[in-house]
């Protein structure tokens, strides 16, 4: 016997993970003509969402654009800077600190807190995608 499982995709907006804040500073783009050469030389961070019923997961991932090794990831029903520090620790942790982390203009990574821990506590480079970056 066969069983035919399916569900649909809630109608409407979508979370919209990547809006910056207005106050918050943007960095720019540092991987223009940049040869990533070795691992941890460049990690990029993304969050996504993914529809559950009543609402949404966010996952957060952070890979090494070298090997394109996923360093670590999260899963959590809040999008907090906290959590996105608490994450880019525990890949520190685990394999070292980059060179350059890059980002999209998220609020979660263009917030003073996130920002100030990966520029002044972990001396690393931040690099942010310009608008529109992903689908050029």
């Amino acid at each position: 016997m066969l069983t035919i499982i399916t569900y649909s995709l809630p109608i409407g907006p979508k979370p919209n993970t990547s809006k910056r804040k207005k106050s918050h500073k943007k960095y720019p783009y540092l991987l223009r003509n940049l040869k990533i050469d070795r691992p941890n030389r460049v990690w990029a961070r993304d969050i996504t969402y993914i529809p559950v019923r009543g609402g949404y997961l966010y996952l957060v991932a952070v890979i090494d654009l070298y090997s394109r090794f996923v360093v670590n990831w999260s899963l959590s029903n809040t999008m907090t800077g906290e959590w996105c520090t608490e994450v880019l620790q525990e890949a520190v942790r685990l394999h070292g600190v980059p060179q350059i982390l890059n980002t999209d203009q998220g609020s979660p990574f263009t917030a003073d807190a996130f920002a100030g821990y990966v520029i002044n506590d972990l001396e690393i480079s931040l690099s942010m995608d310009g608008k529109g970056r992903a689908i050029v």
